[in-house]
């Protein structure tokens, strides 16, 4: 395992969050991507983070504007615990026994961004992403 970072979705303020922990904090934004950049162009609001990345010190923090109706954000789900890998069987094993006695929220499967990605809340209600980055050849900035 590569480790474990959170992971906030922001309801469509994203943007404002980072410029508010930018002044406040000091914050360095290390990535940042909108859905009109990606596959997702033109199906949400494509000024809108999908993906972005920032440092507050000796941590890395993620986050992204959730555009998604199906799962709306709310207060109290909207923090996830990330989990980036580079090993896909280590990611699946990983992720069955999470599921078990939880709700799996998005299969593992291979997404545009990730040879294999998933979502669950595990049986405390604690919600979950785990991630395998495509090689750099084909995506140059990691999601987790």
């Amino acid at each position: 395992m590569l480790g474990v970072k959170p992971y906030i979705a922001f309801k469509g303020n994203c943007e404002e969050a980072i410029n508010f922990y930018k002044d406040r904090l000091g914050a360095e934004v290390l990535y940042i991507s909108r859905y009109g950049e990606s596959p997702l162009a033109g199906k949400g609001p494509d000024d809108k983070i999908m993906h972005c990345s920032f440092k507050v010190g000796d941590s890395v923090v993620m986050a992204c504007d959730n555009v998604f109706e199906e799962n709306p954000t709310v207060v109290g789900n909207n923090i996830t615990l990330a989990i980036g890998t580079n090993d896909i069987t280590q990611a699946e094993t990983a992720f069955a026994q999470m599921s078990e006695g939880g709700n799996v929220v998005m299969p593992m499967q291979e997404t545009f961004w990730a040879q294999r990605f998933g979502m669950l809340t595990d049986k405390f209600g604690i919600n979950w992403m785990f991630n395998v980055d495509k090689p750099q050849a084909d995506h140059k900035n990691a999601a987790v």
